[in-house]
């Protein structure tokens, strides 16, 4: 009896699992689960944060309240905290540095979280060599796998585009054909792309003539069923998050090769090169890649562009020849932002406009001297753009700070709204009454603004703010009333006059164009879809949608005529749209 009682009493106790286990699936359900019941910035962030501490309670739970021997507990602890740190530093440097160097943890804690739980539940009949073996294994696989991988990238919702470290990225195979000549690429241009679709396209710029990416004058025929898009052609191009210009049968772009950073001219109906201008720069980021962000504004036979660091330039549109370039960096001693220079040049008359982060600077477009500088904004992302308010023509820019209004020919500052919130990176938008449509920055939400100038100057009226438009990186367009953009990966439409929201629903992401004449919506999804979605608000009414392009695309599209033509960091593609007559 004596003996029965102390084995009794030696007997260790079983694992206490429940915590472990409730504890990963709040991970899991905060991680996947909550950003489809309420998609946005808040859930995302709750998924991050929710599985780093869900790992510190995991190993708190495992320390003090498992009923794991002592040598288990701490020894399992240790290992963890050394796996975790090595890992981290040997990890590549798309991860280590993604998400302001909060990656490599957003991903691995949560992961060495399910694979620890995982492992105790498995293994807790197991005796204590092999039990003790297979912890080891299991934290040193979970935090090893991050150190044979790379990250190209960031989408919504943090979810990240991985490859292997060691697989060849599309810019390196980009690089291994890049010999090819100009004006003779038969290989990249399919038999239709011959035809002479675009003869006197005019796109000049970003987001169109007028900078708010809305069309008139179009009709397309929106059953693909019956007239799909016509792929005319289709090319590898350079990482950049530019867009294009397009006039006349010419296309222009910017992108990154290696160490040089190009402004390329195509044939806009068959994709052929024409011509590149290079300059010995690059810049990347783990959160979009490399490359250049702004693209190229042509006027009167010129293509003015900003590259990522700020090179100014300004090029011979015919075969890219330079005609005089500055470092716009220098001129204005507006430091290097955390994802580079975003600026699309504005063209006035005679002088060219660009944003350095949230500092407007003009140049003389004759001489490429400075002619002004404007206030500092802080951090910005978005581009200059020319409104006429109240009957006065202006440049307004949009930038952490909030909105400022600057007289285009000497940047005299006619007006300023504060509004901390953010980094802005849309652009702004004017009702048809003339108010102005602004983002809040950084997904939080927008405001509308009555905007008016009278004898004691220029007077601001909030007319309201709404969460129900969070635009972030993704532009909006105003239609017949309504504003059409994105809350998060979702489409919405509210009334621009009460800011009270329509619809929502889909998952789109991405870029979109207004053809006006059509109450239509040309949708690029950040998957690299093309769709059609009305631009009503009676309800949400998608009409057809195509795969276009592989890979996470925020790049905005562009219209010549009625050709659509998409690009991403990895290729372009026209498409034909069948005309509705």
């Amino acid at each position: 009896i004596g003996h029965t009682v102390v084995s009794m009493q030696t007997r260790p106790k079983p694992l206490r699992l429940l915590p472990g286990i409730i504890i990963v699936a709040l991970q899991l359900f905060l991680r996947f689960l909550l950003p489809l019941f309420a998609p946005g910035d808040m859930s995302v962030a709750a998924g991050v944060l929710g599985g780093m501490v869900g790992w510190l309670l995991i190993a708190i739970w495992w320390a003090f309240f498992s009923r794991a021997a002592k040598i288990d507990r701490f020894g399992g602890l240790i290992l963890m905290i050394v796996a975790l740190a090595a890992s981290s530093r040997l990890s590549h440097v798309s991860i280590a540095t993604g998400l302001d160097g909060l990656m490599y943890f957003a991903y691995a804690l949560p992961a060495l979280s399910f694979a620890f739980v995982a492992w105790a539940i498995a293994s807790r009949t197991l005796a204590s060599v092999p039990r003790r073996v297979a912890m080891a294994a299991t934290i040193l696989l979970a935090c090893g796998v991050w150190t044979m991988l790379r990250s190209n990238g960031i989408a919504a919702g943090v979810n990240t585009d991985f490859e292997w470290r060691w697989s060849e990225s599309a810019e390196e195979r980009l690089l291994a054909m890049d010999d090819e000549p100009m004006e003779s690429d038969a290989a990249a241009t399919s038999p239709s792309a011959t035809s002479g679709t675009v003869s006197a396209a005019n796109w000049p710029g970003f987001r169109g003539p007028s900078r708010d990416s809305i069309i008139r004058g179009l009709q397309i025929k929106t059953d693909w069923s019956a007239s799909p898009p016509v792929e005319l052609w289709r090319r590898p191009i350079g990482p950049a998050c530019s867009s294009f210009a397009i006039v006349g049968t010419k296309l222009y772009t910017q992108e990154q090769r290696g160490e040089d950073e190009l402004v390329a001219c195509y044939d806009v109906n068959t994709g052929t090169p024409l011509w590149q201008r290079r300059d010995k720069t690059r810049f990347w980021d783990s959160h979009a890649g490399a490359g250049p962000r702004g693209t190229p504004t042509i006027a009167a036979d010129r293509v003015y562009t900003v590259g990522a660091r700020g090179l100014v330039s300004v090029i011979n549109a015919s075969d890219g020849t330079v005609v005089w370039s500055r470092e716009a960096a220098a001129d204005t001693g507006v430091k290097l932002p955390a994802w580079a220079f975003t600026s699309s040049p504005l063209v006035l008359e005679d002088v060219v406009i660009v944003a350095l982060a949230g500092t407007l600077i003009a140049y003389d477009l004759a001489t490429g001297e400075p002619r002004w500088t404007g206030p500092d904004g802080g951090d910005g992302f978005s581009s200059p753009h020319l409104l006429t308010i109240d009957g006065v023509e202006q440049v307004l820019l949009m930038s952490k700070t909030g909105t400022v209004s600057v007289s285009p020919g000497d940047g005299k500052l006619l007006w300023q709204h504060a509004c901390p919130g953010g980094t802005r990176t849309v652009q702004p938008a004017l009702t048809a009454n003339g108010d102005l449509l602004l983002s809040n920055g950084e997904g939080k939400g927008s405001r509308r603004m009555t905007v008016a100038q009278g004898s004691d100057g220029w007077t601001l009226t909030l007319r309201w703010k709404t969460l129900r438009l969070r635009p972030n990186f993704n532009d909006f367009v105003i239609h017949e009333g309504h504003a059409y953009g994105f809350d998060g990966l979702r489409l919405v439409c509210i009334d621009v006059e009460d800011g009270m929201r329509k619809w929502k629903g889909g998952r789109y992401g991405g870029q979109l164009i207004l053809l006006a004449d059509q109450d239509l919506l040309v949708v690029v999804t950040e998957k690299g879809e093309l769709a059609l979605v009305e631009a009503v608000p009676d309800a949400l009414k998608e009409l057809a949608r195509i795969p276009a392009l592989e890979g996470k695309t925020w790049n905005h599209p562009a219209m010549a005529e009625n050709v659509v033509i998409l690009r991403n960091t990895e290729e372009m593609v026209a498409f034909e749209l069948a005309p509705a007559n």
